[in-house]
C-alpha cells in the first residue's frame, strides 16, 4: 500500500525537480529581461513613472537592471515601448552589462570570469550575508536548494561558517549596522574568494540607495564577481549565474 500511495502522489503532482535548469521555461507570470522598442513616447513621463530611477532617456532610452524592481509599471503604462520577456539569464560579471538599451533584443552578456572555472568548478560553497535585506532574496536563495532546483547536484551549496566558504552572497543594501559584520564575514573566508551581489538592494542600494543609514563602503573596497538582478532574484537567475561563473 505504501508504494501505491507513493505512485499516486507522483501521478498527481508529476516530476517536481527540474531536469535542466538552464533551458526550462518559467511558467505563469514572470518578468525577466526587458526589451525596449524604438517607438517614440513621452520620455519625460516614462522616466518619471519608474519608482526606482532605473530608466534613463538622456540619449536613447535605457533601463538599468541593477536598479530595476521588475514591478512592471513602465510596461503597463507604455506597453508599446517596454515589455518584459521570460528570459531569466540575467546574471553577469560586469555591472555595465545590466543596462538594457533601446532597440536591442539580445541576451545579457555574462562577461569574463578569470580563474573562476578552474578554482571553483567542482565545488562551490557560499556564505550568505543578509546585510539589512527584506528576506525576499533570502527566501529565493533558500529555494535554490529545494527539490525543484536542487543546486546541490552541481556541487554548489550554502554553508554556516565563512571559514568553510569560497565566497559570500550579499543580500540587502548594507546598512551601517551591517557594514562591519559584512567585512568580518568576508575576511573570515579563505583566499581565493568571491563576492556575489543578489537582488536590486545589494547591487545598487535599491529604494534605500540615498539613505543616511546605508554604508556601502565595503563594495568600494571589494569588487563584486557576480551580479544577480531581481527583486527578488529568481532561483533560476541565481542558479544559472553561479553555474555560468563556475562552468566553461
Amino acid at each position: 500500500m505504501k508504494h501505491i500511495s507513493s505512485l499516486s502522489i507522483l501521478l498527481r503532482q508529476g516530476r517536481q525537480y527540474i531536469p535542466d535548469p538552464t533551458t526550462v521555461e518559467v511558467p505563469g507570470i514572470f518578468r525577466g529581461r526587458p526589451v525596449i522598442s524604438e517607438e517614440t513616447v513621452d520620455n519625460e513621463t516614462l522616466v518619471a513613472c519608474c519608482p526606482m530611477g532605473a530608466i534613463n532617456a538622456d540619449d536613447k532610452v535605457s533601463l538599468d537592471l541593477g536598479k530595476c524592481a521588475f514591478c512592471g509599471l513602465c510596461a503597463r503604462k507604455f506597453p508599446s515601448k517596454i515589455r518584459f520577456t521570460k528570459d531569466y539569464h540575467l546574471a553577469t560579471t560586469v555591472r555595465e552589462n545590466l543596462i538594457v538599451n533601446e532597440g536591442e533584443d539580445k541576451p545579457i552578456e555574462f562577461g569574463p570570469k578569470p580563474e573562476c572555472c578552474s578554482k571553483f568548478r567542482g565545488s562551490l560553497k557560499l556564505r550568505q550575508v543578509s546585510a539589512a535585506g527584506d528576506n525576499s532574496c533570502e527566501w529565493e536563495l533558500g529555494a535554490t536548494s529545494n527539490v525543484n532546483f536542487d543546486m546541490g547536484r552541481y556541487g554548489i551549496e550554502f554553508v554556516a561558517s565563512p571559514r568553510h566558504a569560497d565566497g559570500i552572497v550579499i543580500t540587502g543594501p548594507i546598512s551601517r549596522n551591517m557594514a562591519r559584520a559584512t567585512q568580518i564575514c568576508y575576511d573570515a573566508v579563505p583566499d581565493p574568494k568571491l563576492v556575489v551581489l543578489c537582488g536590486v538592494d545589494a547591487i545598487s542600494g535599491g529604494l534605500y540607495a540615498d539613505s543616511e543609514d546605508i554604508d556601502r563602503s565595503f563594495l568600494q573596497a571589494h569588487k563584486a564577481d557576480l551580479y544577480l538582478p531581481g527583486n527578488p532574484a529568481h532561483p533560476l537567475t541565481i542558479l544559472n549565474g553561479l553555474l555560468a561563473l563556475t562552468r566553461k
